[in-house]
C-alpha cells in the first residue's frame, strides 16, 4: 500500500511539472501571426457576402467596438480556480487507467497522433491549444470544423464514434482545466472563427470567464441549439455562476452525457430546422 501512494504522489509531482512546462505553449501569446486581434476587445459580427464562410456558416467578419474590462470575481478567480485544480488532479489519476486503454485502441484503430489540438477562445478572447483524443481519421480534410464537412460521419473512426457518443473524447481537456486554460463548468470554448458565437457571447459577458467542459448551454440543447439561444444561455451562466450552480451542472452534465442528449454531428440549428419542416 505504501509504494501505491508514492506511485500516486510521484504521478502528480510528474503531472504538475508537466503542466507548468506546458502552459506558455499552451497559449498563443507570443506567437504574432496567430495572437487574437480581438484580445480584449468588445466586438460585433459585420456580415459581408463578399468574404469567406465563417465556422458558424455565415460569411463576414468581427469588429472592435471598444475594450474589456475584466470584473474581479472572487469565486471565479480564487475558489473556482482552486477547485478546478484538484478535481482535474483527481480526475488525472482516476482516469489513467481509462486514458491508457482509449490511447491503444485510438492507435489500432487508426494508427496516428492520439491527441489533436484546436486553436479556441479562451479567457479574454485569448487564443488556446485545447486538447482532445482524436477521433476522426488521418484522411480528414484539416482545418475543417466536423459540422462543415460533407458527411461528416464517414470520417470518425470506430473508437471515434463510441469516444464522441459519450463525450470522452473531451477527456483530455482536464489536463486544459489544470494548466488554467479552461474551467470544469462554463461556456464551451469557441472555435477561433465562430465570428457570430463569438459577438453574441460578447453582448452577455460570456467570453469574460474561462471556458469549460461543460456548461449551462450543454445540458440545456447542446449541438441542437441555434447560436443566439446558445449565447444567452451562456450569460445565464455568468450572472448564476456559484458553487451551488456548478455542482448542479457537473450533476447533471452526468446524467446528458449517459442519454447522448443532444449530440448531432454536423453541427447547430437543429432545433430551428426541425420547426420549419
Amino acid at each position: 500500500m505504501k509504494y501505491f501512494w508514492l506511485f500516486i504522489v510521484f504521478f502528480l509531482i510528474t503531472v504538475i511539472f508537466i503542466a507548468i512546462i506546458r502552459k506558455p505553449g499552451s497559449i498563443y501569446k507570443y506567437e504574432a501571426n496567430e495572437k487574437n486581434p480581438m484580445e480584449g476587445k468588445k466586438v460585433v459580427f459585420v456580415e459581408n457576402k463578399s468574404e469567406l464562410r465563417n465556422a458558424d456558416g455565415l460569411c463576414g467578419h468581427l469588429e472592435a467596438i471598444g475594450d474589456t474590462y475584466l470584473k474581479r470575481r472572487p469565486y471565479n478567480n480564487f475558489v473556482k480556480r482552486v477547485i478546478d485544480i484538484v478535481l482535474s488532479l483527481i480526475g488525472l489519476v482516476v482516469l489513467s487507467p481509462v486514458f491508457l486503454m482509449l490511447s491503444l485502441a485510438i492507435v489500432v484503430d487508426d494508427p496516428g497522433p492520439i491527441f489533436f489540438t484546436q486553436k479556441r477562445v479562451g479567457l479574454n478572447k485569448q487564443y488556446f491549444k485545447l486538447h482532445k483524443f482524436r477521433s476522426m481519421k488521418m484522411s480528414t480534410p484539416r482545418n475543417v470544423p466536423t459540422h462543415m464537412l460533407e458527411n461528416p460521419d464517414q470520417y470518425i473512426t470506430r473508437i471515434g464514434r463510441f469516444i464522441r457518443k459519450f463525450s470522452l473524447d473531451e477527456l483530455p481537456q482536464i489536463f486544459d482545466i489544470l494548466i488554467g486554460n479552461m474551467s470544469i463548468i462554463g461556456p464551451r470554448p469557441a472555435l477561433w472563427n465562430q465570428d457570430l458565437l463569438i459577438a453574441e457571447r460578447d453582448k452577455y459577458g460570456a467570453n469574460d470567464i474561462r471556458p469549460g467542459l461543460t456548461g449551462w448551454a450543454q445540458i440545456n440543447g447542446r449541438d441542437e441549439l441555434e447560436i443566439p439561444v446558445k449565447a444567452k444561455f451562456d450569460g445565464a451562466y455568468v450572472q448564476k455562476e456559484s458553487l451551488l450552480f456548478d455542482f448542479y451542472c457537473f450533476v447533471v452534465t452526468i446524467t446528458s452525457v449517459l442519454k447522448s442528449d443532444g449530440v448531432t454531428e454536423g453541427g447547430t440549428g437543429i432545433i430551428k430546422t426541425k420547426e420549419k419542416k
